[in-house]
């Protein structure tokens, strides 16, 4: 037996169930790489969508093992998905976890695990660890903000027997987070009788019932959210109320397996100290063509310098939504001449960009984003202020939080209307880099980093808050 097999039987074994989707298993991959450093063997169990693209994912994950050997992972078979009743993806990420339940059970019986912890999407999984008497925990890849709202949904449901969408501005009050008008709600979750709406409503049991739900925050970054939660204020009746470990701020901690994000890297080596704005989406980010040349109307005449990420709009067929999209034809997209003009002081790449890496460069300033919760992490981290863009799944309320609660960004008007105009993207962007607020919000976001980071430290609240938990774990 090699010197690598030995230290692994050694090892207690923990199991990671992240659900599909790369913005989800990144997260988890850096759960276990805290783990695997603190001593344990870490398996991740892979699952597929049956329309899912996943031609890059093999080189990532090999990448992920050859530099963390108590790293490995499982594949799962393909499922069989019964028709689902929904427009909504996440409805089929929350089916494939249920019917995936079978593979789960006897991959778990022959490994024998110590722990296993599932994503918040995998939760319908805890039956399984239950039924084995396996210790199962949740992993929650967003902030304690969108924990307190999916941990209270059974107690909104009671309250009322209206749909989200029927009610209009009226205003969602939830413990422990900043009250957001029911229109800012996910869209998942807009229609009660919509198979994605019950998926998110039978979550909260089963999370209240685990051994403890760890999250990807800092009690200092959301001390009102996690406070609530730990308190039992979002717990809904008769339900205990979980252990609540708050172990991050987690990002990436190097891009992995990625070998074509060097140009716009180089390109920021050639401009002033936070003078750029960068402009991402996400992974599911995308626009139709006329936003994308508001957006460039935008930025021509706001006059700043910028690194724009732009994907290929949209395809109508939801079925498309995981797949990969082609790249973009910046000559059919872009303004006649736009590139020219622009040339020097601005940047545009297809598709993707290394965006951990670009909010680390000294050069950028500013940070339009769609809100996702590891973009606001990153950000955080790299204490670059943000203009929120939210465009899906939690990112309007983490929109509300970030805007009212912590005073790290400022909101673009229109980003509930069907396009967001040039003159406001323009208007946001000069006042982010040039207004005395925008350098305000700055200052708050480098006071937010340098809390981040001590928490992270040897002996701050996040890593003591780890060291314990794992702690029990081998010692049981």
């Amino acid at each position: 037996m090699d010197g690598d097999a030995a230290t692994r039987t050694a090892r207690k074994q923990v199991v990671l169930y992240p659900s599909p989707g790369m913005g989800h298993l990144v997260s988890m991959i850096e759960l276990g790489k805290l783990f695997a450093a603190r001593g344990l063997a870490v398996t991740i169990v892979i699952v597929k969508l049956p329309f899912e693209d996943t031609g890059a994912r093999g080189p990532f994950l090999a990448g992920v093992t050859a530099a963390n050997p108590s790293i490995t992972f499982h594949s799962f078979p393909q499922v069989e998905l019964p028709p689902v009743q929904s427009d909504h993806p996440e409805a089929i990420t929350f089916e494939v976890a249920r019917v995936s339940n079978p593979h789960l059970r006897d991959f778990l019986a022959a490994a024998s695990p110590a722990v296993l912890v599932v994503d918040f999407f995998c939760s319908v999984a805890l039956d399984v660890a239950a039924e084995l008497g396996i210790p199962g925990y949740c992993f929650f890849t967003s902030g304690a903000e969108a924990l307190c709202v999916f941990l209270y949904l059974p107690v909104l449901h009671a309250q009322t027997t209206a749909s989200f969408r029927d009610m209009g501005e009226e205003l969602v009050h939830v413990p422990g987070i900043s009250s957001f008008p029911a229109s800012h709600a996910l869209k998942p979750l807009m229609h009660r009788d919509d198979a994605a709406y019950r998926g998110f409503l039978s979550v909260s049991p089963y999370l209240c019932r685990s051994q403890g739900i760890i999250v990807n925050t800092s009690r200092s970054l959301e001390p009102r959210a996690v406070e609530a939660i730990a308190a039992g204020l979002c717990t809904p009746p008769g339900l205990p109320t979980p252990p609540v470990y708050s172990i991050g701020p987690l990002i990436k901690s190097e891009e992995v397996g990625v070998k074509h994000g060097e140009g716009c890297l180089a390109w920021l080596d050639s401009q002033p100290k936070d003078s750029v704005v960068f402009l991402c989406f996400g992974s599911l980010g995308v626009f139709g063509a006329k936003q994308i040349r508001e957006i460039a109307v935008g930025l021509e005449a706001s006059g700043k310098r910028f690194l724009w990420v732009v994907r290929s709009p949209p395809s109508d067929d939801p079925a498309k939504k995981f797949q990969k999209t082609p790249e973009p034809d910046l000559d059919a997209l872009l303004p006649e001449g736009f590139l020219d003009r622009t040339k020097g002081r601005g940047l545009v790449v297809k598709s993707w960009a290394p965006q951990r890496d670009v909010l680390a460069h000294d050069a950028v300033g500013g940070f339009v984003t769609h809100c996702g919760w590891n973009s606001i992490l990153e950000s955080v981290m790299a204490g670059v202020p943000m203009v929120a863009w939210p465009l899906y799944a939690e990112q309007r309320i983490n929109r509300v939080f970030l805007e009212k609660e912590l005073g790290l960004a400022v909101a673009v008007e229109g980003y509930d209307k069907d396009v967001v105009e040039a003159d406001q993207v323009a208007s946001k962007v000069s006042w982010m880099m040039d207004s005395d607020g925008g350098r305000v919000l700055r200052e708050r976001t480098l006071a937010a980093m340098r809390q981040a980071k001590e928490a992270l430290r040897e002996g701050g609240e996040s890593d003591v808050t780890l060291a314990r938990l794992v702690e029990g774990w081998i010692l049981a």
